[in-house]
């Protein structure tokens, strides 16, 4: 009897434990389902630029708006012609700023304009790289007293021609990468159900002179050298896990 009264007063302790006591871990390992895998590799791929951007201006100051504007239109027309005659299109010779700014005499009350600043600035395409030293010397000797913002391209077939190149190695390393990272984690990968690019070909920008070089020597040379840059495209691959 006393036997039976144990086993029953165990199975109320078992009872009253599973429903009010602690849980007991069932596993330790659990997997969210839906979260896929995502890899990033990226593709590079070298290249010498084709296309050479520089930035040419004239400033002058003076009391007489007139002579000043005839002063920076002479100039500018000298060192347009002599850019041509070294065999650069005139479609490759862009006027992109002008400006007029009053210069006011503060000293005294109201403020008085005493003069006018005028500045004008070309944007010089050259595909020829061995004008590009010829042009600054040219454009400095003829009035030009700010020249900068010199940066290397690449023409738009060859930069597509290369990104696709740069994209194709960025999406083989990034399913290499997937596999690789699918054996070692022991599953399996399925389909790929998204993917993202980010990258490209950014110009290289180089500040050769910031302006007031009127005044000097005449220049006689100018060491300008494109070098090499690179095309990259990072590609991020999702792969659904099965």
């Amino acid at each position: 009897m006393k036997k039976i009264g144990g086993v029953f007063l165990f199975f109320i302790l078992l009872f009253a434990y599973s429903k009010w006591g602690p849980s007991l871990p069932i596993s330790v390992l659990t997997q969210t389902k839906g979260e896929p895998l995502m890899v990033t590799e990226t593709g590079k791929v070298a290249v010498t630029p084709d296309v050479a951007k520089i930035t040419v201006g004239v400033e002058g100051q003076g009391q007489s708006l007139k002579l000043v504007q005839s002063d920076i239109n002479v100039k500018s027309k000298k060192i347009v012609d002599e850019l041509k005659k070294l065999g650069i299109e005139e479609k490759n010779i862009k006027t992109v700023s002008y400006n007029v700014y009053p210069e006011y005499d503060y000293q005294n009350s109201p403020y008085r304009i005493n003069g006018y600043r005028i500045s004008t600035s070309y944007e010089i395409k050259i595909e020829d790289f061995e004008k590009i030293n010829d042009a600054v010397v040219v454009a400095t000797n003829n009035g030009a007293n700010m020249i900068g913002n010199i940066s290397f391209e690449v023409n738009d077939k060859t930069k597509e021609e290369l990104t696709n190149k740069a994209r194709e190695e960025a999406v083989e390393k990034a399913k290499t990468k997937a596999k690789g990272l699918a054996n070692s984690a022991g599953i399996t990968l399925g389909k790929i159900i998204n993917v993202s690019e980010s990258g490209g070909f950014e110009p290289r920008p180089i500040l050769m002179y910031d302006k007031a070089i009127s005044g000097s020597e005449p220049v006689t040379t100018a060491n300008i050298t494109p070098g090499e840059t690179e095309i990259e495209v990072t590609i991020t691959l999702s792969y659904e896990i099965r």
